[in-house]
This record gives C-alpha cells, sequence and structure tokens, in this order.
C-alpha cells in the first residue's frame, strides 16, 4: 500500500485537473488522463499489449462525470446549443450520430488496433491540437453556420469514433470546429460537453464489450475499464468541474490555452517517443 501512495496521489491530482480543464474548455479531461492512466499502468505492470486500451478506456469512462457536470453547468448558463446536441429531428442531430461512432469506435475499431497504435494516434492528435490551442485564432471563421444534411452522421460520426480511441470528450475537436463554423466561443465549448457525454457513455459501454475476459488487465476492471482508477479520478474531479466552467465565463482564455497547449505538446511527444514514433 505504501508504494502506491504516490500513484493515487498522483491520480487525485489529475483527477482535480481533468476536471477544472472540462469546465474551462470544455474538453472532457481526456487529454490530461489519458497520458496519466498510460503512465500509471505501465508501473503496475500492466500488458504493454493493452496498455493503451486501459487508458483510453478508463478516461471515457471518468468523461461520463465530467461531462454530465459540465453540460449541465454549461447548461444552466444558457450556452448548450441543443439544437445540435438533441434536435427534434433525432436524425440531423450531432449528439446521435457522434455517439453512434463512438460505441464503434470502442466496440469495433479500437480492438482491432495495437496499443502502440492506439498510442501513435493519440500522440499525433494531440500535437495538433496542442497546436490549434496554442496558435489557433479563436476568432477566425470558415463559414456562418454549421452544416446540416449529410455532415451530422460523417462529421460526427468521425468525430465520435476518433475520440473514442483516444479516450477523450471531443471537445479538443469539436470546439475549434464549431468555432470555424459561426459558433459563439462560450457556446461551443457548453455545446462540446454535451457532445462529451454523447461520446462518453457508447465508448465506456463499447470498451466494456471489447475488453471482456482479455487477459493482462488491471485488478478490478469490467472490460478495459479500470473502476480504480475511475474511482479516484472522479473523487477529486466532481468538485473542480464547476471551477473551471465558473473560470471560463470570467476570464479571456487565451494565456491559458497556450499553457495547456504547451504541456500537451510535450506529453504527447513523450507518449510518441515511448511508442517508437521517433
Amino acid at each position: 500500500m505504501t508504494e502506491l501512495l504516490p500513484l493515487i496521489a498522483l491520480l487525485l491530482a489529475v483527477g482535480a485537473l481533468a476536471g477544472f480543464t472540462a469546465g474551462l474548455f470544455g474538453i472532457g479531461g481526456g487529454a490530461v488522463m489519458v497520458p496519466a492512466l498510460f503512465f500509471a499502468f505501465a508501473s503496475l505492470g500492466v500488458d504493454p499489449e493493452i496498455l493503451m486500451h486501459c487508458a483510453v478506456a478508463t478516461s471515457a469512462s471518468v468523461i461520463i462525470i465530467n461531462g454530465y457536470r459540465s453540460t449541465r453547468s454549461h447548461f444552466g448558463r444558457g450556452s448548450v446549443d441543443m439544437e445540435l446536441l438533441w434536435p427534434r429531428q433525432i436524425w440531423r442531430s450531432y449528439g446521435l450520430w457522434i455517439g453512434i461512432g463512438s460505441f464503434l469506435g470502442a466496440w469495433w475499431l479500437a480492438p482491432r488496433l495495437g496499443s502502440d497504435m492506439l498510442t501513435m494516434i493519440f500522440a499525433c492528435v494531440a500535437v495538433i491540437v496542442a497546436v490549434q490551442f496554442i496558435f489557433g485564432r479563436p476568432d477566425f471563421q470558415f463559414r456562418n453556420s454549421v452544416p446540416g444534411g449529410l455532415a451530422p452522421p460523417f462529421v460526427g460520426g468521425g468525430v465520435g469514433a476518433l475520440s473514442a480511441i483516444m479516450g477523450i470528450g471531443g471537445g479538443s475537436i469539436s470546439v475549434p470546429l464549431l468555432t470555424l463554423c459561426g459558433v459563439p466561443v462560450h457556446r461551443a465549448i457548453g455545446t462540446a460537453a454535451g457532445f462529451g457525454l454523447a461520446i462518453a457513455i457508447p465508448a465506456t459501454i463499447g470498451f466494456i464489450i471489447s475488453g471482456w475476459a482479455v487477459p493482462g488487465r488491471p485488478s478490478f476492471s469490467l472490460g478495459y475499464v479500470n473502476f480504480a482508477g475511475f474511482a479516484l479520478i472522479v473523487a477529486s474531479a466532481w468538485f473542480m468541474v464547476p471551477w473551471g466552467t465558473a473560470m471560463a465565463h470570467r476570464l479571456k482564455a487565451i494565456p491559458l490555452r497556450r499553457i495547456f497547449g504547451i504541456c500537451l505538446a510535450l506529453v504527447a511527444l513523450n507518449m510518441a517517443r515511448k511508442a517508437g514514433l521517433f
């Protein structure tokens, strides 16, 4: 138990930071949790072949809680676009197609990718996201509205699948996409929090199914989802999400975005090195 205390302290700290960033940036906290869980499970001797699967699955399960807290906080401030998340014509819902893509990514796609491949995908996308956080212009627009038609199933499904295999809430992808389509940044963050919930629930179910009875998983796991890591991170993240949400509506986030982007890039590059990408 004494040897595990530093690991427990690390996961509690990660939970606090993940909860805060979930509220502040609408990103679910997966960009923080996945690397921490990756190194935590590695230190416990988890089978390298499923190491990243366990990290992204556990991160997805935590995002259910973070996404709920963040969505509720932003909804109370009127910054969740329900026409994108859950409109009356349900087939036009980005939330629906994101959820379908998320389940397929966790249940079908992730088991067909090795742990090193998942790590490389996470690292590459995380670096792209970090560059956007550091150098992106929040006021830049590509168009004046979010596209409809075939965009929800294709774009939404793609965002959901990619987010699931990365173990993230999708906000780091969907917030830039929404702002490029003319959605004000605070509304984009709030809506992205709702997308995170639509990603996390199907992804967690998919990872439980696809990881059922797979050997080499850490103790206290259901499928690829580890409930010891889930409990520790949620315990500290729960109280931090509203603080991040309040901060998002109070401060200009550009300096914070750049600091977060630099840290994310460094972590992603280190994970890419461990996966043998360079």
